[in-house]
């Protein structure tokens, strides 16, 4: 039926072939691995209840309700400004002496 020492030497079937199934199987390869890749990104944006809560609008205006009661017991008359620590700077060094310069004025 078929020679197979002529299939063999013949370019399209030597090189032809297996180019076309490297970008047929190339593509449905791709399809799946850019399909893993937007489930993932569809799983990531699924927010928290507690942040889907603060994002919903209705529920917005009763939340700022109770931000606004929380502020009203806050004693603002002694608060204390603080500074951080800078980047460069320890941060557990510059706690303790924070807090030993604070310990000292009172």
């Amino acid at each position: 039926m078929f020679n197979l020492k002529a299939l063999q030497k013949n370019k399209t079937v030597k090189y032809g072939v297996p180019m076309l199934l490297l970008v047929i199987g190339g593509s449905f390869g791709l399809r799946e691995f850019t399909q893993i890749r937007y489930d993932a990104q569809r799983i990531r944006k699924r927010l928290d209840p507690s942040l889907e809560a603060k994002v919903n609008l209705e529920k917005q205006a009763v939340m700022l309700e109770e931000e606004y009661e929380r502020m009203k017991q806050v004693n603002l008359d002694e608060w204390k400004n603080i500074r951080g620590p800078r980047p460069w700077e320890h941060s557990k060094e510059y706690q303790e002496q924070q807090r030993s310069s604070q310990n000292k004025k009172e």
